[in-house]
């Protein structure tokens, strides 16, 4: 098959198509011919040598998400059969012809939608389900502040937060992505160029917060949570050692924590793609939440792609298509 292959470390150049095994699949796995793969930042710190792949993935083929068409399934596979159209969360190897993955990690494609638009959803839903609604907990009635609003995880947050009854408000790096905030559900965006977030929110405070930043964020996110409020890291892309007031926690019974999706078990994301069919699956197919595509690149330009996604200048998901 042909896969875009990091050649060594380094900057979008790295990236080259070439060609490379197709792999082979036993058990419970099945195999995707690909027909879309979303990209996401954690595939910029795998190029550049900051985020390596777990045991038994391909280190040299990024890809986290991916679409296609069921082509072969391993003897144990009981949910699917050649044919399916799946999109799929992958450890690794979602730029490629074909891929593997055990089928828990399967779902099938919500009706409507093309296989574009569905390999935007897997990285994305997954973690915003995982991390704002089971470790959070957010509750219809509860504000939720999501720093980074125009990111795929922030468009999904918004989204599947205001349709189950959260007040939604986001934090932006222009006004432009504030408004496309806004028509996708978000009450209220604050522009971090020009206004500080912890002096708007002071007063009225939120109850929950999905932060990707990390550094001075964390002092800032404390002192606008409610009490019980809960505070979930994704990412710490500004630092993650920081000072923290043990006393403010302690007197505001606050819940700190956070989660990286990759490495988790695979009972885990199982039973978390049936939570995500159950819940988020039915809100796609109703028209209440809508992936939201920046701009497609065929595979064969997939630098050009990660070029436009170190840029930071998108709203929405960037995909590479066949």
């Amino acid at each position: 098959m042909k896969a875009i292959v990091i050649t060594k470390f380094g900057g979008p150049n790295v990236l080259e198509l070439k060609e490379y095994p197709t792999p082979e699949i036993s058990g419970d796995e099945v195999l995707i011919e690909v027909k879309a793969a979303g990209l996401n930042r954690s595939d910029v710190f795998q190029r550049e040598g900051n985020y390596p792949a777990p045991a038994g993935v391909p280190a040299d083929i990024l890809g986290l998400e991916v679409a296609g068409t069921i082509v072969k399934c391993g003897p144990d596979v009981t949910d699917f059969k050649v044919g399916d159209h799946v999109c799929a969360l992958l450890a690794g190897g979602g730029y490629a012809e074909y891929a593997s993955v055990r089928e828990g990690q399967c779902l099938p494609i919500p009706e409507g939608l093309s296989f574009t638009e569905a390999a935007s959803l897997p990285e994305t839903v997954f973690t915003v389900w995982s991390n704002i609604f089971q470790r959070g907990n957010l509750q219809p009635g509860e504000t939720l502040l999501l720093h980074g609003g125009n990111s795929g995880i922030g468009i999904t947050g918004i989204q599947i937060a205001h349709e189950l009854g959260s007040k939604v408000i986001v934090t932006v790096g222009s006004n432009e992505k504030g408004k496309i905030c806004l028509e996708l559900g978000a009450d209220s965006y604050i522009n971090y160029k020009t206004q500080n977030f912890e002096d708007e929110l002071q007063n009225e405070g939120v109850d929950v917060i999905l932060d990707m930043i990390g550094g001075d964020y964390l002092a800032k996110n404390i002192n606008i949570l409610k009490p019980e409020g809960r505070l979930i890291h994704i990412n710490a892309v500004d630092g993650s050692q920081t000072n923290l007031d043990i006393g403010k926690v302690m007197t505001k019974r606050l819940t700190i924590t956070g989660s990286t999706l990759r490495s988790r078990e695979y009972k885990f994301k199982k039973q978390l793609a049936k939570e995500v069919q159950k819940y988020v699956w039915p809100l796609i197919e109703s028209k209440k939440f809508k992936p939201v595509i920046f701009q497609t690149f065929p595979f064969s330009e997939a630098s050009e792609a990660h070029r436009l996604l170190e840029k930071g200048t998108h709203t929405g998901k960037i995909i590479l298509v066949r």
